[in-house]
């Protein structure tokens, strides 16, 4: 017989957003449970900034830090494992974690981020979240001025060298093939000076993730220490789906402004629900997804 073990409430995901959340409902004397797998999608990344009091510094030091905090409150359990099945069950939900562990809780806190899909392009990975970037407001102050790549095309390139030129007028597009531009947009790039390159990418030669060169295959190359990008994501975790959660027409979590989902009891913070990736709002999306469940946690006992 498998033992299920009951919480007021469980968070699955255990980074920023969901130990946000965690804390305001352990500091409202919720029982809850943390589940984390231990895969946060800036695991690669040196620092962390935009982040009052903790401009600066590392990821891993902000969650760590982050852990023990919350952690110092009885009422919250911190679990290692990755949640692999949900259910509703009568009130509550029912989570299976891969190690065949199963908890109930009233509400259900997906924290669980985002998966990011690397081109096929030789060293991407390795330099994603160290040089090859996708938020200027959290690393484009440390690189400014410099000579920046974007790697997009059409409406996404047009609408990251508005978004880049006011940190560096030195910009140049890599488009990876044929540029899906409309004439009007390219004479816009003309007219800010950027650069257009519409040859494929053959690779990225760089030292431990630190961007040397763009290795285009009709054998030219580029030298750049900064690139900006945009790659497709997935849902790190599908529970949501499961449950019946629906998303937006980008891909996240639909939430309301308490971060409720559609569905009834389930809530959403983070990158799951948002493409503003920055750790500031995520932990103030936790926040409010933790206060959101024990009001409703008041109202259902009155």
């Amino acid at each position: 017989m498998i033992e299920r073990e009951e919480f007021d409430a469980i968070v699955i995901g255990g980074s920023y957003a969901g130990l946000s959340g965690a804390m305001c409902l352990g500091r409202s004397l919720r029982r809850v449970l943390v589940l984390d797998s231990g895969q946060p999608c800036n695991r690669q990344t040196p620092h962390s900034h935009n982040f009052l009091t903790q401009d600066g510094e590392t990821p891993a030091a902000i969650a760590q830090k982050a852990r023990e905090q919350v952690l110092a409150y009885p009422t919250v359990t911190l679990q290692p494992g990755k949640a692999v099945a949900a259910a509703r069950q009568n009130q509550a939900f029912e989570i299976t974690t891969e190690a065949g562990h199963v908890y109930t809780g009233s509400k259900l806190l997906l924290a669980t981020g985002v998966k990011d899909l690397m081109p096929p392009i030789h060293g991407f990975a390795e330099c994603w979240g160290i040089s090859i970037l996708h938020c200027p407001y959290c690393h484009g102050y440390e690189v400014a001025h410099q000579e920046w790549g974007i790697l997009a095309n059409g409406d996404t390139a047009l609408e990251l060298v508005k978004l880049l030129q006011n940190w560096t007028p030195q910009l140049t597009v890599f488009t990876n093939g044929k540029a899906d531009l409309t004439p009007d947009q390219r004479l816009v790039l003309e007219k800010h000076h950027v650069t257009l390159v519409e040859q494929e990418i053959a690779s990225l030669t760089h030292a431990q993730g630190q961007l040397r060169q763009v290795n285009m295959k009709d054998g030219t190359s580029h030298h750049l220490n900064v690139m900006f990008a945009r790659p497709a994501f997935e849902q790190h975790c599908k529970l949501g789906i499961d449950l019946g959660c629906e998303l937006t027409e980008t891909g996240h979590l639909k939430v309301d402004p308490m971060q409720k989902t559609n569905v009834p009891g389930v809530f959403a913070a983070g990158d799951a629900m948002t493409m503003f990736r920055t750790v500031s709002f995520a932990v103030a999306t936790g926040t409010m997804a933790g206060a959101a469940m024990n009001k409703e946690l008041i109202e259902e006992r009155f």
